[in-house]
């Protein structure tokens, strides 16, 4: 026998939801963040297997992304739920996200670093598409976490914005860098993981450049 719908239930859990967001400490958040983090570099630290590092590069890598794409995803979600709170909190909280964004691409590095083992390997490997466009990508990243903070966004004023505009290279960087990985076989997942934010980001060209407005009389 089918339940009867109950639409004051529906608005009570999307009251709650809404508390939920409003009320969440930075702290809580950077717990969340940090704790997969954590668990790759304890487990990097106290595994027997020879292979730990080559096996925590793509989780790492992955997680970045993932979180440099809900970071991106922030502001069209908000244009296209406009008064939900879970796409206001994450453009609220997206310098927390891009932090980690970065702090998982530099453990991806790291642990690649560890499991090359090689000066001469590395370099070596520079020349592959999906080895360069996430040196580079990483590159750009330094500058956007380093200056990620108040201070700086009130010292670099229009310029920070400006420095912010680059995380759509490194994005794109970072979607070749996935999808080149191993003969291309990489490129279903990565764009599993990119489509939503490139529909989201076409809507927000569109809602900002193409969309129909009215004419004034």
């Amino acid at each position: 026998m089918a339940r009867a719908y109950h639409p004051e239930a529906h608005i009570g859990l999307e009251l709650d939801m809404q508390r939920f967001f409003a009320a969440t400490s930075p702290y809580f958040t950077w717990a969340v963040l940090a704790f997969l983090g954590i668990m790759m570099t304890f487990t990097a630290l106290t595994s027997t297997d020879p292979k730990i590092f080559n096996q925590l590069v793509h989780p790492s890598g992955e997680t970045s992304a993932r979180l440099l794409i809900v970071t991106m995803m922030a502001t069209p979600l908000t244009m296209l739920l406009k008064g939900w709170r879970g796409p206001q909190w994450v453009k609220r909280n997206r310098r927390y996200l891009g932090v980690a964004s970065f702090g998982y691409a530099l453990l991806h590095t790291i642990f690649y670093l560890l499991d090359k083992a090689s000066l001469t390997t590395v370099v070596n490997e520079l020349p592959r598409l999906y080895i360069w466009t996430g040196w580079i990508a990483f590159i750009i990243f330094v500058p956007l976490a380093l200056t990620s903070m108040d201070y700086f966004v009130r010292k670099m004023g229009t310029w920070w914005k400006w420095l912010q505009r680059w995380t759509y290279a490194a994005a794109v960087l970072t979607l070749v860098h996935w999808a080149a990985l191993h003969d291309w076989n990489g490129a279903a997942p990565a764009l599993i993981h990119f489509g939503p934010l490139i529909v989201l980001e076409a809507y927000r060209v569109w809602y900002w450049y193409l969309r129909p407005r009215p004419t004034v009389a």
